[in-house]
């Protein structure tokens, strides 16, 4: 197969040399009269280059079908282990790249409130063994919106309920002081994106999406300075809980900056479809990062097309990672994360 390069050099030759074109036709030149015109020439040219491009676009190989792959894919490290040295040897067991981070492993305490001592020691860890963040997973806003009383303590007595609304107003209160340790994690971690809740869901959670909008608004122009994305998490027992929801909150908050972690399963929650109908609601371009639970992928009824999930996102342009959840508790946790990886790894084979 000729090249187009190889093409381009022999017209040259062919403009320079008329004779050589009829030498390379076998023309008899003894005895006869052959000249070819300008428009001839020209003419020539132009289909020995259009057949010589042609030839060459046709014998190119066609692109395969993309498909998700490794690469992409991530595990929230307090799931899949019991120390931070044990969720990197998960991650190198199976060929990741990238981990989520929560809580430290074996312990209850979030990575966004670390000691800065601590999280340098973290991120060393992470660095040495090749792995890089794909998201920081928080609790900010997951808390009530004051005045509002959650649905998830209807039955609690009111003194309880009292006791509890103090430090959750507390905690509401200190939103942006909270999200400024966040970022710092982040920073510190190598990672820009940061997750965010919307308050615990009350009993007329559309009414409240615009006051969720606000606070949400608030933080974006804090997240922009520091070049941070803030992703919406759809979370069962909070304001925004489906795909259907999320989608109204980015238009009522359209920074860049603020974008979406979709959790299939938890839309499930309020009896919405999380595929094809609640990813349809979703805005493409949003979506920033996505969450796989165990259960998901497990043989089970709460099991999910995901590799069609995974063709969707990327044939929609998604360019992020996709990070194991395994949120399945007690003692078999980490064998069912290891199970469900292995499910995954099956998907993109």
């Amino acid at each position: 197969m000729v090249s187009c390069e190889a093409k381009k050099a022999r017209t040259s030759i062919l403009l320079k040399n008329p004779r050589k074109t009829e030498e390379s036709r076998s023309v008899p030149a003894a005895g006869a009269a052959f000249a070819l015109n300008g428009h001839d020439i020209l003419r020539s040219i132009h289909m020995v280059s259009r057949r010589g491009l042609l030839a060459a676009c046709f014998a190119m190989p066609l692109p395969g079908k993309a498909r998700m792959d490794v690469s992409r894919i991530s595990a929230i490290t307090d799931e899949i282990a019991r120390s931070s040295q044990d969720a990197v040897s998960f991650a190198k067991q199976y060929g990741l790249q990238w981990l989520e981070l929560r809580n430290v492993p074996g312990t209850r305490k979030e990575y966004a409130w670390l000691p800065e001592a601590e999280l340098r020691s973290e991120a060393k860890l992470l660095d040495d063994s090749g792995l890089r963040v794909s998201f920081l997973n928080t609790s900010l806003m997951k808390c009530v919106l004051p005045g509002v009383e959650p649905v998830r303590w209807a039955k609690d007595p009111a003194e309880k309920k009292a006791q509890r609304m103090r430090p959750e107003i507390e905690k509401f209160e200190r939103r942006l002081e909270d999200l400024g340790k966040a970022i710092r994690t982040a920073r510190i971690l190598g990672v820009d994106k940061v997750r965010v809740f919307t308050g615990w869901r009350g009993a007329n959670p559309e009414a409240l999406l615009p006051r969720v909008a606000g606070i949400i608004n608030e933080m974006a122009p804090v997240a922009e300075k520091e070049k941070i994305h803030l992703l919406v998490e759809n979370e069962g027992a909070c304001n925004v809980a489906t795909s259907a929801e999320l989608a109204a909150l980015m238009r009522l908050a359209p920074s860049k900056w603020v974008g979406i972690n979709w959790d299939p399963l938890n839309v499930t929650a309020h009896k919405e479809v999380p595929y094809p109908d609640g990813y349809n609601l979703l805005p493409k371009k949003r979506i920033g990062n996505v969450q796989i639970k165990g259960r998901s992928v497990l043989d089970g009824p709460q099991k999910l097309d995901w590799r069609a999930i995974f063709d969707a996102l990327l044939k929609d342009g998604y360019k992020g990672q996709v990070g194991l959840e395994t949120h399945i508790f007690g003692d078999g946790q980490i064998q069912a994360s290891h199970d469900s990886m292995k499910e995954i790894l099956k998907l993109l084979a």
